[in-house]
Formats: C-alpha cells, structure tokens, sequence
C-alpha cells in the first residue's frame, strides 16, 4: 500500500504549510490506521480490492483533516463543538427531569469536555503514540478534530441487529448517571423578525412559537411538554434528511446570532438566508400538520380551547370555513379519527388532513391578526 501513503503525503504538502516532518508523521497514521482498518475488515479482504479501499479510506481521512486544518484553530474547534453538539443534543438530558435552558447547555459542555479526552486517548492508543502526546501544530490539531468527529460518529453493534454511534452511547450514559434534580432545557425555534414577504403565520405565529419556548421560568409539565416538541422535531427533520435544518435548530437553541451561524455552518447570508426559510417551511409543516396536536396542547390553543380563539373570533373562524371544512371540524371536536372522518364524508385520508392543514391555518391567521 505504499501508493497510499505517497498519495497522503504529496497531498499534505501541497494543502498545508506544515513541515515536510509533521506531513509526514501525519500521514504515517493515516496510512496506519487505513492499514489496520483493511487488513481486520473480512468484507474489503474478501472483495479482492483491497488497494482501492485503501485508497478511498485515505482520501476520506485525508480531505476530513485538510477541511479542519482550513478552518483554523477557533473556527475548526467551534465546527467540531457544533457537530458533535448537534449529535448528542436529544440525549444529554434525562426524560421527565424539570431543568432550563443554561442548565442543558452546561450539561452539554461538560460532556463534551470528557469526550474530548475520551477521544484523545482514544487517538493516542490507536496511533500507538505517548500518553503524553498533545496536538502542537496546526495540522496535528487538524488531525485530531477530524478523528474525535470519526470516533464519535463510529457504529457501535448492539443487541438485536441494531447499532449505534459511540457518542450517543456516551451521551446516554452521561444522562443516566446526573443527579435526578439537574435541570434540561430548551429556547427558541426560529430565527428573530420574519422578512416582510412571510404571511400572518409565518409571522405572527412563529413569533407566538419562539416567545412561548423562551419563556423563562415554565411550569415543569409545560417544560416536559417544551422538551418533547424539540424532540418531536428534530426526529421529524432528521426522518426527512434535513440534517442542515437540524444544525441550523440547535444553533438557533443556542442563541447564537446570524454572523455566527454563517461561520460555523460555512454559509453566505444568503445561503443561510435560504436555510432559515426552509426550516421555517418544515417548522410550519411540523405544527399544523405532523404534530399539530402536540404543538397547539403545548401552546395551550388545542380544539379543547376553541384553538385559542376568544369567542368572537371563534365566530369569525367558523364563518370562514366551508361546509366540508365546517364538517370536518365537527368531527374533529368529536374525537374521530382522520380515517373516521374520511369514511364518514366519503373522502379520503389524505384529503382530509389537507383540508385541516388549511383549517388551522386559518385559526392561526385569525388568532393572529390584531384587526380580527
């Protein structure tokens, strides 16, 4: 495999302006590591191809560490952070445990600081280096950043044919051994002002969606209620491969302002601009359709509460629908199911949630509108 290793090497020179030494001691890991993984793995000895596996882990490895040493120091440190912060978000906390916002970020950092040691011991045993070893230079330190980000990502085999990554395992773990007392969190869902071109909802009710998650001191049934519609969505964007989106959520969790995000995520304004709106686009999808229920029982405008509607405009609402929309309201207020509802006005399924998606927009847009 020695093709391999000039490969990285000549690789190294030419996108770093690390010495010739340092590119070459970093390229020896590679090259080891790569070794290691081809000769245990009985899939790449039993394809015949063992030259190009090699190849293509080394180049994987090798454009993962030239992109951090291209960040720098601060920006590389805070990807990484944003990445594995990302990752481990819906497990660092507990189920059913009362906690706020700083609290959870606190708990996040303190478990990322553990695992970064985890990983570089992790890095010193794998690379057969000193246990006094630290990163000195900026490609070591590049080299580092992108194996932690590979190690926390690695599948781990579970029971029952399942497998999972090493850092959530940790995180779990990590979660279950707090005290019962220590707090969880959560804030905000979009990004401040909504431009100008968004509609009464985008508008009025996602700014009724962030001020309800940033309130500050929530009843512990509200703030489980809080914890479950971040959890819900994030499994509904990441179930639609809407990974940036999920980057981009809990950025926004942190509070972090625009500029910021741009950095970390590699974005121009707008880019990040485009981002925002898509996420606004699912957000909306999310809460008047997917997990409608869940959201407006949360913000306490469910059908037991008229949607939230004082009873003028709760008139307003129902002398808007039309006569299958006034029907389907009807049942819905009975407690029928889509399928139920469907069967009983002869429609079908997808209809009728089509059609109360535009009900509760309508409901939103009503609660919203001053003039109403």
């Amino acid at each position: 495999m020695e093709p391999t290793f000039q490969l990285v090497f000549n690789e190294l020179r030419l996108s770093t302006n690390a010495s010739e030494q340092n590119c070459q001691d970093v390229a020896t890991r590679i090259f080891r590591e790569v070794s290691r993984i081809c000769s245990e793995s009985k899939r790449i000895q039993a394809s015949g191809e063992v030259e190009s596996w090699a190849t293509a882990l080394a180049k994987h490895r090798l454009h993962h560490c030239i992109h951090y040493y291209k960040l720098g120091s601060v920006r590389g440190r805070v990807e990484l952070h944003s990445n594995l912060s990302a990752v481990v978000y819906r497990y660092i906390t507990p189920p059913h445990t009362q906690s706020g916002y700083q609290a959870r970020l606190t708990m996040i950092e303190d478990f990322l600081q553990n695992f970064y040691m985890e990983a570089l011991n992790a890095f010193r045993r794998e690379t057969q280096l000193p246990s006094t070893y630290q990163p000195t230079t900026m490609l070591e330190l590049a080299e580092w950043m992108a194996f932690t980000e590979r190690y926390g990502k690695r599948r781990i085999p579970l029971p029952g044919h399942r497998n999972q990554q090493l850092i959530i395992l940790r995180a779990q773990t990590f979660s279950q051994q707090q005290p019962i007392e220590t707090p969880v969190d959560i804030e905000r869902a979009a990004e401040g002002a909504a431009s100008e071109t968004d509609n009464q909802w985008n508008a009025a009710s996602i700014q009724q969606v962030r001020e309800q998650m940033v309130a500050q001191e929530p009843e512990p049934t509200e703030d489980n209620l809080r914890q479950t519609v971040i959890d819900e969505l994030i499994t509904y964007l990441e179930e639609r491969n809407q990974q940036d989106c999920v980057k981009y959520f809990v950025l926004r969790l942190q509070d972090l302002p625009a500029s910021e995000i741009e950095a970390i995520l590699e974005l121009t304004p707008r880019e990040r601009d485009y981002l925002q709106q898509r996420f606004k686009y699912h957000l909306i999808r999310f809460a008047l359709s997917h997990q409608w229920e869940l959201v407006h029982q949360w913000l306490e405008v469910d059908l037991t509460n008229n949607l939230g509607l004082t009873p003028e405009r709760w008139q307003i609402f129902t002398a808007r629908l039309d006569a299958p929309q006034t029907q389907i309201l009807e049942r819905k207020q009975q407690g029928l199911t889509d399928a139920a509802i469907a069967q009983a006005l002869n429609s079908t399924v997808s209809q009728v949630r089509k059609q109360w998606f535009k009900i509760l927009e309508k409901a939103w847009e009503i609660r919203n509108d001053g003039n109403s």
